[in-house]
């Protein structure tokens, strides 16, 4: 079985020394690379963070912004059977990128901000969307089931892997996480507070269940 895992924050350039991202440190897509690779699977990690040692099995794609990721990950589908989007992909990008370094003044600054692509959307048109097992990610803070539940709806998803990043210990960059897996008839799996590779290899595992019983 061949898996594409994403993780990291992406950065969207504002000048060459400021970017717009967010907190996540891709621990957990890292974690989830290692499991899948633990379970047999080769493996490539799409990352924009730093991307762990180099192992056998794992090919690493470094990317920084959302379009960076897009293309790789279209590129790395044409022959992938599984894609979790760990990733913290930046919502917004700076209609305009300085080609200097911006000063500061004593002067308000506003930056005119554009949508990022949407990955996951865009992944409806892709040729071997029907043979991938998508798994998708929710960060949320409020409202976790439903918006879970709506995501998962909204971007065709088979998995979504909900997580409280406003709750201690198990946010952004944090060693624990605690999930709850969604499909389209509801919770399926939750995973209290634990390490991130327990959370990976409990989630490779209901991957792999689900990919027997679909080849039975």
């Amino acid at each position: 079985m061949r898996v594409v895992v994403t993780a990291g924050g992406t950065r969207e350039p504002i000048d060459p020394v400021r970017f717009l991202g967010n907190r996540s440190s891709g621990k957990m897509g890292n974690a989830l690379a290692s499991a899948c690779r633990e379970a047999g699977a080769e493996v490539e990690l799409i990352t924009a963070a730093p991307p762990p040692p180099a192992a056998p099995g794992v090919s690493v794609t470094e990317v920084e912004t959302a379009a960076e990721m897009q293309r790789a990950v279209w590129r790395a589908l044409d022959r992938a059977d599984v894609l979790l989007m760990a990733a913290a992909v930046a919502d917004y990008r700076p209609r305009t990128v300085a080609g200097q370094k911006l000063k500061k003044s004593a002067d308000e600054l506003t930056l005119e901000l554009l949508p990022t692509v949407d990955i996951l959307e865009s992944l409806r048109v892709h040729p071997r969307r029907t043979r991938v097992l998508l798994v998708g990610f929710a960060a949320e803070t409020d409202d976790l089931l439903a918006n879970a539940a709506e995501k998962l709806r909204r971007k065709g998803l088979d998995l979504i892997v909900l997580n409280d990043v406003g709750a201690p210990g198990i946010g952004m960059a944090a060693d624990d996480n605690a999930v709850t897996i969604l499909d389209r008839d509801g919770v399926v799996l939750t995973v209290g507070r634990s390490p991130k590779l327990e959370v990976a290899r409990r989630l490779v595992a209901l991957i792999g269940d689900r990919s027997a019983r679909a080849s039975a």
